[in-house]
């Protein structure tokens, strides 16, 4: 314990010297916009960093996630931290440049600076801390940054793993924790509810049936579902709300005949993708509403296509877990306190990783969940050596 003690201290103090690394890399990837689908970019400089490293061995997967391995011992370990971002809305709410990384009082702001360019930064500049260490551990340590997290939460991480036959013994995702530490979400499924009617012209409505009216009653039936959903004691209460409408018609002065919503389903680990459905589908059939899970296919920028199914299974690693243990130990020898230990409210990776593969997953990066997907986008510079430091002492806490 005393050795990793010092290696702490000695990576912890590294990684402040050399701060401004990881605070340049996350201006210049803050400056690359990169929707899901379009990261190509921002891909390209992550793999030229990671490349610059030397580590073991860099590619770019079928998908377009780029992937830097370090070391080559018996126990694997795999971080991952995705580079797509939502978009930036309305940008006359935004006080700065959604892409102009600026930093400022000691903040960095602009989309992704949250969620998650600044947890790929950060495990980019652990990866340069690990290959400047003399010493070396018994491990092997993948370094990813995800594409296309943002609308489908797993599907780029297990294309990873089952087109490399990668098998990680624990995977940490750097989604922001405040540097806390996270073990677990809620589930998520995307459900798709159609209503059909009969298009007429506007001007004489009787002669039609509005598809809109149909979906009305659906619509508040789903309001009144949120009170009565269940409830986890760690992940908390299930929740549901109708996110997007869309409506098939002639013109703006003709009854709609076709009508969908959509709608975000957030899961404990009672609901399963039968049970989400089903609970829809019994206040949608009244007015004729048809129910399914949506599906993903959009092309990758390598244009990569996987249909999947949009459910993602709620997950909790074990508090007494390895993985938790050891996140916990890699706080204390860094900072001398215990971390924060919690959940997200988000979905991540983790839904694959843990709540479909089983593989102890536990999370931690800089950032507040607070600031994620809003105009207010940022990161305390401060945080981002703290973090750097962290993935690169846990491997060696873990094998230790």
């Amino acid at each position: 314990m005393e050795d990793l003690a010092a290696l702490a201290g000695d990576l912890l103090d590294r990684a402040k010297t050399d701060g401004a690394y990881v605070a340049d890399l996350l201006q210049r990837l803050i400056k690359i916009p990169t929707p899901s689908s379009g990261e190509q970019q921002a891909v390209e400089l992550v793999r030229r960093e990671m490349e610059a490293l030397k580590p073991d061995e860099v590619f770019v997967d079928a998908m377009g996630s780029v992937v830097a391995r370090f070391g080559s011992g018996d126990r694997v370990l795999l971080y991952d931290s995705h580079l797509d971002t939502v978009g930036v809305g309305d940008e006359s709410t935004w006080k700065v440049d959604p892409y102009g990384g600026l930093i400022t009082d000691g903040v960095v702001y602009g989309r992704g600076a949250s969620d998650n360019k600044a947890g790929v930064a950060c495990m980019v500049a652990g990866l340069k801390l690990l290959t400047n260490l003399a010493v070396e551990g018994d491990f092997t340590l993948y370094v990813v940054g995800i594409v296309q997290e943002e609308v489908c939460e797993g599907l780029a991480l297990r294309v990873l793993l089952e087109e490399h036959g990668i098998e990680p013994e624990i995977i940490v995702i750097g989604e922001c924790t405040d540097l806390g530490i996270c073990r677990g979400h809620r589930g998520r499924t995307e459900i798709k509810v159609v209503t059909t009617g009969v298009s007429c012209h506007a001007s004489a409505p009787a002669r039609g049936d509005n598809a809109i009216y149909r979906m009305t009653p659906i619509i508040e039936s789903i309001k009144l579902m949120e009170g009565n959903l269940a409830s986890d004691p760690f992940l908390g209460r299930a929740s549901i709300a109708v996110t997007a409408m869309e409506c098939s018609t002639p013109s703006r002065n003709a009854v709609p005949d076709g009508c969908s919503i959509f709608v975000d389903r957030r899961t404990v680990p009672s609901d399963t993708r039968d049970s989400v459905a089903r609970e829809i589908d019994e206040i949608a059939r009244f007015t004729g509403g048809r129910v399914r899970i949506a599906t993903y296919r959009t092309p990758s920028y390598k244009g990569f296509v996987r249909e999947v199914e949009k459910f993602f299974p709620a997950w909790a690693t074990d508090l007494e877990s390895e993985a938790v243990r050891c996140g916990q130990e890699t706080h204390r020898l860094l900072h001398g306190v215990e971390p924060r230990v919690g959940k997200w409210d988000f979905s991540t990776d983790g839904n694959y990783s843990m709540g479909v593969r089983g593989i102890p997953t536990i999370g931690m990066g800089p950032g507040e969940e607070r600031y994620a997907h809003t105009s207010k986008d940022q990161v305390r510079v401060a945080d981002l050596p703290k973090a750097a430091a962290f993935y690169a002492l846990l491997p060696f806490v873990y094998t230790a």
